[in-house]
């Protein structure tokens, strides 16, 4: 028995659900429908005593409701659903009960209150990124925007709204603010703009079946033929909008198309037919109380009044003109233009809250990186040990064997142990840059005779250069001292880079390395380190490439220019971290140099003791 009433209530939900979804997507066509629709889903709901769902149903039927101008209705509605919103700590869903309550308010002319409600709306709906909604609201703010006349608010209102639904992929919600934007673009005599956005309007809106939406781009589209005397036109636009609009019960475009043709009629100097048009707006607007078309056929009919002489009845539509928008102003317009430090307030809470949110981004992001590059650097340094052990054995025993082979067999020997001494340059150079790459490489500088650091290096490369029938020499100035603090192995990293680079690209004459003092100071000199070549050179536009990491000049390089292309990269990194640069001049066909200056702190000599222990070093 119990399993029967829970599957019972289930089915009942899941059909609340379907009656719901189906409503909301009638309204733009079947407003009736809507409204049967809703009823039925909160009868259901009213049954099996669920909270949510009658406040669901309750306000999509206080919205049906505002639409058809059934404000009372709409508001009793309402009303009810914020009680069990409140209950259920629904913030959406008092939002969306505000919404309908937001637009009761201004198309009742109480734009003081439509105004802080919409506000309350749009900062629910930004804090859960509901587009959908948020595209709805920013449209409705700018609507009191621009009937209070501030139009570069109702501007950013109603472009903040078309934004908002195109995240939301709704072409009919953006459709919905070309309309007013397009009548704002006419106001400014932008005609052909605001032409070319209400036909845009009107396609999307036929694209989505959105008709009750399309009579308010019609309207729209009938303004600006009104414009531009195309009065046919015009006639034609506005009453298939009227027609709609009486179609669907919906009261505000009704009144507005009557006024419309009232203004036409009035234009083509057809008196007749404009009074009975704005006589028509004028009982929708009393009737439903929208004061704000009421105000307007109020003047239009006065105007009219005045051109045939009616002198009494002039007056009468003149002093209620008068009344009503004396009273608007004094109890509606000067409450919102006080809440203007409201909407002030607002927009700087949202900026807030959108830097608070990129900062939130960027510290994630830059989490995310560190722990990628703490990932990416025990991964390579467990790799590199892993590949590096068994490539060293292979080497000594390559070694080991050349002393026990014939001269053939030696050939291929070291064949295989230039190979793989190449191969274990590689994974060296890529560990160093992983690891300058992630900041967890630091110098260790300690005190060093620099010409037997330099020295020791470039005899390292001297069989390499002789093997290419190159000349590799080493000059150091008489005015360099010898001893300075330095990291040696860094230093040796950044001169062996430059010197194996030079003798990769040179096929004829020499590799020159040059040590220099620049200036000498109290405590430290200014060293100058260069490394010539008289290689292929390097193309002008290259020059600015060959410190990238993984680069290798592709106009020069050949199969015998191997190499990971992290050697400059590595240089230029660890010169940095010596707080200076490395400069490079380069002719092509003729050589290039690379040059950088340390500043370099001096060491001196205690003792004959201590410059045998370096010597010894």
């Amino acid at each position: 028995m119990v399993g029967e009433i829970a599957t019972d209530i289930n089915e009942n939900k899941a059909r609340i659900i379907s009656l719901l979804e189906d409503a909301y997507a009638s309204r733009i066509n079947n407003l009736s429908k809507s409204i049967d629709l809703a009823t039925e889903a909160l009868s259901v709901s009213r049954k099996i005593m669920d909270k949510k769902f009658m406040a669901h149903s309750l306000s999509q039927l206080s919205l049906f409701h505002m639409i058809k101008a059934a404000y009372d209705t709409s508001t009793a509605m309402s009303e009810e659903a914020l009680i069990y919103y409140k209950e259920l700590n629904d913030e959406k869903g008092i939002a969306d009960v505000k919404y309908n309550l937001a637009g009761i308010y201004y198309k009742t002319d109480n734009f003081h209150m439509g105004l802080v409600y919409l506000i309350d709306c749009l900062v629910i709906y930004k804090k859960y990124n509901d587009y959908h909604n948020e595209a709805r609201t920013q449209k409705s703010l700018g609507t009191i925007y621009e009937y209070i006349g501030d139009e570069k608010k109702a501007v950013n209102a109603y472009e903040a709204s078309i934004a908002a639904a195109q995240k939301a992929g709704d072409v009919s919600l953006e459709s919905n603010a070309y309309n007013p934007l397009s009548g704002i673009y006419l106001k400014q005599n932008r005609t052909a703009e605001a032409l070319a956005m209400i036909e845009k309007a009107i396609a999307m809106k036929t694209q989505s079946g959105d008709i009750r939406g399309l009579a308010f781009s019609l309207y729209g589209r009938g303004k600006i033929y009104a414009k531009t005397h195309q009065y046919t036109e015009a006639e034609q636009d506005i009453k298939k909008a009227l027609e709609i609009h009486n179609n669907a019960g919906e009261k505000l475009g009704a009144a507005m198309a009557y006024r419309k043709l009232g203004i036409l009629y009035m234009q083509i100097n057809d008196l007749q037919k404009a009074k009975c048009a704005l006589n028509d707006a004028l009982t929708i607007s009393n009737e439903y109380n929208i004061g704000i078309i009421k105000i307007k056929s109020d003047y239009h009919l006065y105007e009219i009044s005045k051109l045939e002489n009616n002198v009494s009845q002039a007056l009468k539509y003149l002093e209620a003109y008068l009344k009503q928008k004396e009273a608007l102003i004094n109890t509606q317009t000067l409450r919102v233009m006080e809440n203007y430090e409201l909407i002030t307030r607002m927009e700087r809470m949202e900026k807030e809250a959108e830097l608070q949110r990129e900062k939130a981004e960027i510290i994630e992001k830059k989490n995310r990186a560190e722990q990628s590059a703490k990932v990416r650097q025990d991964f390579l340094a467990t790799m590199s040990h892993e590949i590096r052990t068994p490539l060293n054995a292979v080497i000594s025993i390559i070694s080991l064997l050349n002393d026990k082979t014939d001269p053939e067999e030696k050939q291929l020997q070291d064949s295989l142990k230039f190979s793989a001494g190449n191969l274990l340059r590689i994974i060296n150079d890529i560990l160093d840059f992983s690891k300058l790459d992630s900041g967890n490489m630091s110098l260790d500088q300690k005190l060093c005779d620099i010409r037997t650091v330099i020295g020791n290096l470039v005899r390292t490369y001297d069989s390499m250069a002789r093997e290419k029938g190159l000349e590799l020499q080493l000059n150091i100035d008489s005015s360099v001292g010898a001893l300075y603090e330095i990291d040696d192995i860094k230093m040796s990293q950044i001169i062996g880079n430059l010197v194996n680079n030079a003798v990769k690209f040179t096929n004829r004459g020499k590799i020159s390395v040059q040590v220099r003092k620049i200036s000498a100071h109290d405590n430290f000199d200014v060293i100058r380190f260069e490394v010539i070549d008289t290689g292929v050179g390097i193309p002008e536009k290259f020059i600015s490439e060959i410190f990238n990491t993984f680069s290798q000049l592709h106009a020069v390089t050949t199969r015998t220019q191997t190499g990971s292309g992290l050697g400059l990269a590595i240089v230029k990194r660890l010169v940095e971290m010596h707080g200076s640069r490395i400069l490079v001049r380069s002719i092509e066909g003729e050589g290039s140099v690379f040059s950088f200056d340390l500043k370099l702190k001096k060491g001196f000599k205690l003792d004959n003791t201590h410059e045998k222990k370096l010597d010894l070093l």
